[in-house]
């Protein structure tokens, strides 16, 4: 698997503005992977964005695929290429399979183990699997990813609490108010964090209503 590489911009280097700028939409996908494919020596590729990463994983044929997947991710987003290095995250071959193997597990993950990437990272593959954008490579690599993930969290204890930012965010706020049954209403103000994930979990503390 000498020819893969990954692209990524992610909650460890990258503030929220930034992760906010470089992120795909869903309408966007289409577009942004046909434009991908475009780009000389661009064999394969799988988009996955996310609150907190926007990722590009390729299977290639450059000797420059470093400087082409920022200047892809810089265009695509009209940022400026010199400002958007620093907050860039690159890996190839070995290291790009370990990687993608982490993000999977949830080991790279904001909230540590949270389970939901696992499940978003497969929607990602799956969406440039219909949109023909994969090849015997990048389908080895998911594959060999996915069955790793599901051995992890079989096989060890990483997957056992309901983990994931929305979830924190809520037990959180029970610890500062001791307890959320009481009060009407509760105001979130974080940028990374679904609505619907929150609301999820305060159903269960009985909150009315939620922003």
């Amino acid at each position: 698997m000498s020819n893969i590489a990954v692209l990524s911009v992610n909650h460890q280097l990258a503030p929220v503005e930034i992760r906010e700028k470089v992120a795909f939409a869903q309408n966007e996908l289409p577009s942004a992977i046909s434009s991908l494919l475009a780009v000389q020596d661009i064999k394969a590729c799988v988009i996955f964005s996310t609150c907190n990463r926007s990722e590009i994983y390729v299977s290639h044929s450059s000797k420059n695929i470093r400087e082409v997947l920022i200047q892809y991710m810089a265009t695509t987003h009209a940022i400026d290429q010199l400002s958007l290095e620093q907050y860039i995250s690159f890996y190839e071959s070995n290291e790009a399979i370990e990687h993608t193997c982490k993000v999977a597990c949830g080991l790279e993950s904001l909230v540590l183990g949270e389970p939901q990437i696992f499940g978003q990272l497969k929607e990602a593959y799956h969406f440039s699997k219909t949109q023909g954008a994969l090849d015997k490579i990048l389908e080895k690599l998911f594959q060999h990813v996915f069955k790793t993930a599901k051995k992890v969290r079989t096989d060890t204890n990483i997957g056992s609490s309901p983990i994931s930012v929305a979830y924190c965010a809520v037990k959180l706020s029970e610890k500062i108010f001791t307890t959320l049954e009481n009060l009407d209403h509760l105001q979130f103000q974080l940028p990374i964090v679904r609505l619907s994930s929150v609301k999820k979990y305060l159903q269960l503390s009985k909150i009315k209503q939620c922003y």
